[in-house]
């Protein structure tokens, strides 16, 4: 057996020819141990998933973590399995992640619009739109997979392979998250998520003349997501924020001091226009701004996708059935499973309407199977984490909002509705890529593609009850409005902002079109729209701190000797900032139970523990704690 891929793995031979890693022997990987450890992961990863997303807008894909924990797992508790078992493993850490990164964007709008979601509910649309997915991409697997092996390169599925071949060294990796976990976590304890007895946010706010504000918040897990979405999103992300503190809020504030008269701010009628305070400033009108671009950049990005949306459908219509490329009884039962479910949950939902029932549930199906097909082939093209979901979604929940309208079905009651079913959508697109890139990489290691859909299914099903239930117990916390709110749900802000706005007649058009014509201009400029009106839309705060973790791996490249060393240092930090994420995100959510059952009681920091001083050392702290295992590992690992 050859110690890495071949180079057929990456194209040059037509898909029936090629000849997988594991090309004899049994195909399959899995038993009672791996998927107990798979179903943990997939815990793991949708609960970190959900809890970091909400806060930053961003998430983290979960197949290279995933493998390199299972890794290690596996050669502890299944080491017959070997690279087979470790690729199950892989793939339910994707499902778990993948539907997070999905349910997060839909689902808390519910709560945003001042509904309640039962638990039941949502398990029930996320589940539907687990299986929907999963059913409709594996009628395209031979499509996808084999006959477009080579052309559509699926990266981050070969990079999965590759960690998967090279497992030997997971070990390394996974000391790396292990230190980076226990970083995460030690800081996130002594700060507002857990006991909150240090302040971690430095904050500088100016009221006069020329109004602004800058923070950062110095958070383990956003540090870490800065190091490994790299400088260049980061600093995109971080232009939004400078557009949106230092010049619109700004200009509006200059404008409105001159006001005159008892006018007061549009949706507050408490605060006079012209004695508005930065925080007034930001969530009355600026949000609305950048409310306004996201859904430029999510209808630039659903256009763009119109090409791509033809000719999947056509090649897709057009291929014919090869040698063992037909429906398996497993395939035709989930994608049957997520129709029957999909249904059950549109008549649940639809609090006793048969129509809506019936016409929305039709109309998500139908918009699930087209954008399903579109980010299967997506992902084979810029992988998972860049698949455009937020585009996808907020033209589906555009089409279903405009039925409603049409419909008649206008009160907050049928808002929650529509956003239920938006949930299932985005649940299915999200289900659908990270599928497609777990089943890439079971062929190209030559596993048992049935056996990964029935895994891959089980930790979908999985992460739909664990992100329903944190969901639901943030939901106090969600609903909070004002300055320094706890988690941004830049997405889920848009969602309800946008149904509720169209279905009420009062969303602030005037704002919103700045904000498009904005994003249309960024467009004209050939700038990453929906990444500048995330960073437009998330706190300063937030996107100061993702910025300094990108200038932490910036600072680990250009200090590296030789391209081994940096390779080595990269890799290990990646690591290292994984393990930030889950530290951050899963002690931060112990912390909020440990809250909601009265086990310890929140603290409030006094004296220098809640200065600006406090948030630079934990902030100095964070850096340091971050850079030198990093900076350490050279010698180990270059070479």
């Amino acid at each position: 057996m050859n110690k890495k891929l071949s180079k057929d793995a990456y194209g040059g031979i037509a898909g029936k020819d090629y000849v997988p890693y594991i090309s004899s022997g049994s195909k399959s990987g899995g038993n009672a141990a791996v998927l107990t450890i798979g179903i943990i992961l997939a815990v793991l990863f949708a609960a970190s998933t959900a809890y970091s997303g909400m806060k930053s807008g961003l998430t983290v894909a979960a197949g290279i973590p995933g493998s390199i924990i299972g890794s290690v797992f596996i050669a502890i508790f299944a080491k017959q399995k070997g690279i087979l078992g470790k690729n199950l493993v892989q793939g339910m850490s994707s499902g778990g992640e993948s539907i997070a990164s999905g349910m997060i964007f839909v689902l808390p709008a519910i709560i945003l619009i001042g509904s309640k979601v039962s638990f039941f509910e949502g398990f029930v649309v996320g589940v539907g739109g687990v299986l929907f997915g999963i059913g409709v991409a594996s009628l395209v697997y031979n499509y996808l997979i084999v006959e477009e092996h080579g052309k559509l390169m699926y990266p981050e599925s070969m990079a999965i392979s590759e960690t998967l071949v090279a497992s030997e060294g997971a070990k390394e990796s996974v000391k790396y998250m292990g230190i980076g976990f226990g970083i995460g976590g030690i800081i996130t304890v002594f700060t507002s998520s857990f006991l909150n007895v240090a302040n971690n946010v430095i904050s500088y706010v100016n009221e006069s003349f020329y109004k602004w504000k800058f923070e950062v918040e110095a958070n383990p897990l956003l540090l870490g997501i800065g190091f490994i979405v790299g400088i260049d999103v980061s600093l995109t992300m971080f232009a939004g924020s400078i557009l949106s503190n230092f010049a619109v809020t700004p200009l509006i504030g200059y404008f409105v001091s001159l006001g005159k008269g008892g006018a007061t701010v549009w949706n507050n009628s408490h605060v006079a226009l012209n004695a508005m305070q930065v925080k007034h400033i930001a969530g009355s009108y600026v949000k609305y701004i950048g409310a306004g671009m996201m859904l430029s950049g999510g209808f630039i990005g659903a256009i763009k996708l119109i090409p791509t949306i033809v000719s999947s459908i056509k090649e897709t219509l057009g291929v014919k059935s090869s040698k063992g490329s037909g429906s398996s009884s497993a395939e035709n039962l989930i994608l049957f499973g997520g129709i029957i479910i999909g249904f059950i949950g549109g008549f649940m939902i639809s609090g006793g309407n048969i129509l809506m029932a019936i016409t929305a549930s039709i109309l998500s199906l139908v918009l699930s199977l087209l954008f399903v097909i579109v980010a299967g082939r997506l992902t084979g093209t810029i992988g998972t984490s860049n698949l455009p979901v937020s585009g996808m979604t907020i033209a589906s929940i555009v089409i279903v909002t405009l039925l409603f309208v049409t419909m008649g079905w206008k009160n907050p009651g049928n808002n929650r509705s529509l956003l239920l079913f938006g949930t299932f959508i985005v649940t299915a697109i999200s289900a659908a890529g990270g599928y497609c890139q777990s089943q890439k990489v079971t062929f190209i290691v030559g596993g048992d593609k049935n056996e990964m859909q029935k895994y891959f299914a089980i930790a979908g099903i999985v992460g739909a009850a664990v992100v329903t239930g944190v969901i639901m117990l943030l939901s106090s916390q969600l609903a909070m409005t004002g300055d320094n709110v706890p988690f941004a749900l830049p997405q889920a802000n848009l969602m309800s902002t946008l149904t509720g706005g169209i279905m009420s007649g009062s969303l602030p058009w005037v704002m919103i079109i700045v904000g498009i014509v904005m994003g249309f201009t960024l467009f004209l400029l050939k700038l990453p729209v929906m990444t500048i009106a995330i960073g437009f839309y998330l706190p300063i705060s937030t996107n100061a701190i993702i910025l300094i973790g990108a200038f932490v791996r910036l600072f680990v490249e250009k200090t590296s000797k030789t391209e081994k060393q940096k390779e080595a240092r990269v890799s290990n930090g990646v690591s290292l900032s994984s393990g930030l994420v889950a530290g951050g995100s899963i002690i931060g959510l112990v912390g909020i139970i440990l809250q909601v059952t009265n086990v310890i009681k929140i603290g409030e920091p006094s004296g220098f523990a809640a200065s600006n001083g406090m948030g630079y050392v934990i902030l100095a702290a964070l850096i340091i704690a971050s850079i030198i295992p990093i900076m350490k590992s050279k010698e180990k690992n270059a070479k």
